[in-house]
């Protein structure tokens, strides 16, 4: 049986884009432990950091000024670097826009039925933190997808289906409910979990640990 590992995260979150990097990298660690192994299989899960911004979302400089005060975003250049050792070039400065996040969990759940998931999470978060890219945007959102893997036609239905969304709202909330407070939150074989955006070294471990829980169970 394999691994399974199920991330609660939003694509607007940078330690969720940290946190995934650092997540490929144990991934890396366990394929050169378990050579013969299935791969694990990753689910991505939707958490809105700011659930309350209307759909169209904000302007950026409003969203800054108002969550972080005068002082600002201060804790960009921390994330530059570490994103710059992990191959993530963030471009804060290119963000004009903060997006309300539902409709691009719901693009994530499409692309999870579809096989694509992974590719599409990754997408949009590259759109948003590298290319400044609007997630508000119905149309941006379809081409990430597309660009993705996701059938254009498909993105756009997804995108269109407001009961989609209200199930994508109520996987959120179940996870609010479970006490999931910060993100990315990662949860291994459904019995350990690990709050935060972790050193590879800390998630791999997670791996093996919830390994030898389920061999015991």
């Amino acid at each position: 049986m394999s691994l399974t590992i199920d991330i609660v995260s939003d694509v607007v979150c940078p330690w969720c884009f940290i946190g995934k990097r650092r997540l490929e990298a144990a991934l890396e660690l366990y394929r050169e432990r378990n050579p013969q192994a299935s791969a694990p299989q990753v689910v991505y899960h939707p958490f809105e950091l700011n659930p309350d911004l209307p759909r169209e979302g904000i302007l950026r400089a409003d969203y800054v000024a108002k969550k972080f005060g005068a002082r600002g975003y201060s804790a960009k250049d921390r994330l530059a670097d570490i994103g710059a050792q992990l191959g993530i070039p963030f471009e804060f400065d290119r963000i004009a826009r903060q997006p309300n996040t539902l409709a691009a969990h719901a693009l994530i759940e499409c692309a999870r039925r579809r096989g694509v998931q992974g590719a599409v999470k990754e997408a949009l978060m590259k759109a948003f933190f590298v290319d400044g890219r609007d997630l508000s945007d119905a149309a941006t959102l379809v081409d990430i997808a597309a660009d993705a893997g996701l059938e254009r036609k498909e993105a756009e239905t997804c995108l269109a289906d407001e009961e989609l969304r209200r199930a994508v709202a109520e996987e959120e909330d179940k996870a609010r409910k479970m006490g999931v407070q910060g993100v990315p939150f990662f949860i291994f074989n459904g019995r350990l979990a690990v709050e935060g955006a972790q050193p590879p070294e800390v998630l791999f471990k997670a791996m093996l640990e919830a390994e030898k829980e389920s061999a015991a169970a």
